[in-house]
């Protein structure tokens, strides 16, 4: 995807976002002053939450991989006055240019893993990075309901056409996001453990989520697909296209939701490098 097209649609799908990121992060209770790895920072939307939550001592430092994500996140830490806490670097999060014992915890959100892969090595270097009693934290989007009276139109569009397809083709089941805990306890992790955050969103609908929603019945389901029938994508456009007079939005009682899953594990006090 193009870098400012991305930028985009980070930038509307934070309205509908954030308040659930803010509840996870608020979960964590993640220690004042300690200092954090976004891995995969994107724009730096969340190392501003994550900054916020360790106070004026602590501080973030992002990684990504596209130099247009960080340069337009250095523009929003600095309107932020941040810059002294949040700090970004250019690199892949399978390598990363930080010595061993470097943080308190590493905090990563829609990237390792996501929606499947092999985590072993990436979890790997993630625990290099993160000193002993330190926390790894995953976080990723795993389920949504968004087409209210739809189930099964809902079920097929993310059959036969869903963006995630292409990420979960001949993958191996236990490479999948959600059977994390098996590479966490296999990256040596302690206390492994998994949470889903509910996100809902009901009339009245504010003009962020409306955008936000908009934007990401796009990025779910606008690409058909030759499994796709022909069905489907009428009733698709017809719901999902916000100038059908059948906009799913506009039902004056609309109801959807959305979750996060959390994977946290623990590296060992006792851990030897």
């Amino acid at each position: 995807m193009d870098g400012s097209i991305y930028i985009q649609r980070l930038l509307e799908a934070n309205p509908l976002r954030e308040p659930l990121l803010c509840s996870v992060i608020q979960s964590l209770q993640l220690l004042y002053g300690s200092h954090g790895l976004d891995a995969g920072c994107g724009i730096g939307l969340q190392a501003l939450l994550l900054a916020q939550a360790i106070g004026s001592g602590g501080h973030i430092s992002g990684v990504d991989v596209l130099p247009e994500l960080l340069a337009y996140g250095e523009e929003l830490v600095t309107k932020a006055n941040l810059s002294n806490r949040i700090s970004f670097h250019q690199a892949d999060v399978s390598h990363l240019p930080f010595e061993a014992d470097a943080f308190d915890w590493v905090w990563s959100a829609d990237c390792i893993g996501y929606p499947a892969g092999d985590l072993q090595p990436l979890l790997a270097e993630l625990r290099r990075v993160v000193r002993p009693g330190g926390e790894v934290i995953l976080l990723a989007w795993s389920s949504q309901q968004l087409l209210p009276g739809y189930p099964l139109l809902e079920a097929s569009l993310n059959a036969t056409c869903s963006a995630y397809r292409p990420f979960l083709k001949d993958r191996r089941p236990d490479q999948n996001f959600m059977r994390a805990m098996q590479w966490f306890r296999n990256a040596g992790l302690e206390d492994v453990s998994v949470q889903t955050f509910v996100r809902d969103v009901r009339s009245p609908i504010t003009s962020g989520e409306r955008t936000a929603l908009i934007s990401l019945f796009e990025m779910l389901w606008g690409t058909r697909q030759s499994e796709t029938s022909p069905e489907d994508w009428r009733q698709y456009q017809c719901l999902c296209k916000p100038e059908s007079p059948e906009f799913v939005l506009d039902i004056p009682d609309y109801y959807g939701f959305f979750t996060y899953s959390m994977f946290r594990g623990r590296v060992p006090e006792d851990s030897y490098r």
